[in-house]
């Protein structure tokens, strides 16, 4: 059985920052680049709100790599 999972607006801007950089540049996005394309100008919200994707696992995070963000 899945759990249904509601992302913020917040989170579904950052999502589909991700997934149209991806699609643009087949890479993802660095936090830099993340904040203003979702309309957020704080690094370390775009932090939280990354943590808070992963958490959903709406997407994955590899340690120790600078474009580290995956879509499962």
């Amino acid at each position: 059985m899945h759990r249904v999972v509601h992302l913020t607006g917040t989170q579904q801007r950052i999502l589909r920052c991700i997934r149209r950089h991806i699609a643009d540049h087949g890479k993802t996005p660095t936090v830099r680049q993340t904040g203003p394309a979702a309309g957020m100008s704080s690094r370390a919200s775009v932090h939280y709100q990354l943590i808070e994707l992963e958490t959903t696992s709406a997407i994955v995070r590899q340690p120790g790599r600078t474009r580290r963000i995956r879509l499962p």
